[in-house]
């Protein structure tokens, strides 16, 4: 089973944790197609065709991205907006999602216990991320649990500690995609 990774990330050369994750990804083509959005489109224009035959193509769907404002960065916003049609993604003859294992692969730059009820943001990373699955859900995917790393602040400086951490991070992602699509 191949699994298509939408990478979506703005600044990939400048990211520490999604351009690790891209590496390890990388290595494994047989598994993995990842499908860099901010590459393929810089402006913005989505090919809507393309992208429906990318997904169909696959058996598996997870986008990757950085969380910005407790959301996702724009332009995969976009791709939802114009790559999830009536008639193909939902609505009664809308079927390209159904039962396709659907998740997503985040990246944080807040310690995890800020996600918490009674942490800095005052919800669960679950609560913070759930238009994702809905969206999933809506479109009769099989919606997978998430994958998330948190604490890597790029505008708190990268040291040793902190390279180690971002490894045992894609290793982690790739036992978590084993896992739930593999």
């Amino acid at each position: 089973m191949k699994t298509l990774i939408i990478l979506a990330h703005p600044n990939l050369a400048q990211s520490t944790v999604n351009r690790r994750w891209l590496a390890e990804l990388e290595k494994h083509p047989d598994r993995y197609t990842v499908h860099k959005l901010y590459d393929t489109y810089p402006d913005g224009k989505i090919d809507v065709a393309r992208e429906q035959a990318l997904v169909e193509a696959h058996d598996n769907l997870v986008f990757q991205f950085p969380v910005y404002w407790f959301n996702c960065p724009p332009l995969l916003k976009h791709w939802l907006d114009e790559v999830l049609t009536y008639g193909w993604a939902y609505g009664s003859k809308g079927k390209a999602l159904e039962n396709r294992k659907t998740g997503i692969a985040v990246s944080l730059g807040a310690p995890a216990e800020d996600y918490r009820a009674d942490g800095a943001v005052g919800y669960g990373l679950a609560e913070v991320l759930r238009p994702f699955e809905l969206t999933a859900r809506y479109c009769h995917a099989d919606w997978q649990p998430a994958f998330a790393f948190h604490t890597i602040d790029s505008n708190a400086g990268y040291d040793a500690a902190a390279e180690q951490l971002v490894a045992q991070s894609a290793a982690d992602y790739l036992a978590h995609l084993e896992k739930y699509f593999g």
